[in-house]
């Protein structure tokens, strides 16, 4: 009932800038929350940032001060911008859906490098 879209992830050095947007679509209510979240290859699905409809944030501590999630709910968009990016940044970049009562929805994913 939400399709979601990443698009923006790609390779840059150590220190560049990447935005990356969701598209999504589907139930307005199922996308209460917008998170995004970012698996490097071999570890295990890790929290980045969510976004409530109201505009409050939450981000995880290995990326505050550097990212920064918003949202434009009348174009249904959610991006990330992401500053001084650090290898270990590198992921695939997964946005999220939540709502109580609804079922989490995924991207596809959009994949960032970061070189040093």
């Amino acid at each position: 009932q939400v399709q979601l879209v990443e698009s923006g992830g790609g390779s840059v050095q150590a220190g560049g800038s990447l935005r990356l947007s969701c598209a999504a679509s589907g139930s307005t209510y199922c996308r209460l929350y917008m998170r995004w979240y970012r698996q490097a290859t071999g570890k295990e699905r890790e929290f980045v940032a969510s976004i409530h409809r109201s505009g409050n944030i939450v981000y995880a501590d290995s990326v505050k001060g550097r990212f920064t999630i918003s949202q434009d709910n009348a174009k249904n968009m959610m991006y990330l911008q992401m500053n001084s990016l650090k290898p270990d940044d590198s992921a695939l970049y997964i946005c999220s859906s939540a709502a109580s009562g609804c079922s989490t929805y995924w991207g596809q994913g959009t994949q960032v490098t970061v070189s040093s």
